[in-house]
């Protein structure tokens, strides 16, 4: 089942993956964020030429899975002369994914601020954006922490996906040992052993961050 001396042995050639598999993951929830916020704001927008886009956006990358969006980036592109190295499609698939499901989260967060303050925000004289920084983030931040740090987890481990498309993160390089040494079972227990020390230090990111924001909260 488990092979102590190979999986010893390839420990290393696995863990030159982790620097890409965080690469995907940080950078790829960065875009996710970034985009997420905006989307969010489009899809509460009383405009329909922002509201509808952004809600088929939405819908669209809610609705497809994630590698069928890689194998577009990465093998699809290139019918169109557009060409991307695969650590630049996982990148973009994943954050472009993301941000489907962020500005789900954002929208609800900042749709549970009372209106009452954004009319408050008004009533002073403060423009939409400033409302938006000064009043409404504060507040929406503490409450989308928790599902966003899901997200986080989430897109932390799809990243394995990549390797469909021959990034070389740490499931790919226990593709490579799996196949060479004929023992997929030890690789890829090796790999999960791999994946869960990681998922547990950004968990107990996601409780300090939560513990922040919430301990001014009665």
């Amino acid at each position: 089942m488990f092979n102590v001396e190979r999986a010893w042995d390839n420990l290393p050639f696995l863990l030159t993956g982790v620097p890409y598999t965080f690469l995907i993951t940080i950078v790829g929830m960065a875009l996710g964020l970034l985009l997420g916020f905006f989307l969010s704001l489009a899809r509460s927008s009383k405009h329909r030429i922002l509201r509808w886009p952004s809600r088929m956006y939405i819908s669209f990358m809610r609705g497809t899975p994630v590698l069928v969006f890689l194998f577009i980036l990465y093998m699809g592109l290139p019918y169109s002369g557009i060409y991307l190295q695969a650590s630049l499609a996982a990148v973009l698939g994943f954050g472009l994914n993301s941000a489907a499901y962020i500005a789900e989260v954002n929208r609800a967060a900042m749709g549970s601020v009372p209106r009452g303050q954004w009319e408050s925000a008004q009533a002073i004289g403060m423009n939409y954006w400033q409302t938006i920084r000064r009043i409404i983030l504060p507040q929406a931040v503490r409450i989308a922490v928790p599902p966003l740090g899901n997200i986080f987890l989430d897109l932390l481990k799809a990243t394995s996906l990549a390797a469909m498309i021959s990034v070389p993160e740490l499931f790919n390089q226990a593709q490579i040992v799996a196949g060479r040494t004929q023992d997929t079972m030890t690789m890829y227990i090796l790999a999960a052993l791999i994946y869960w020390p990681m998922t547990i230090v950004f968990s107990t990111l996601q409780d300090y961050l939560e513990t922040k924001f919430s301990k001014h909260v009665s």
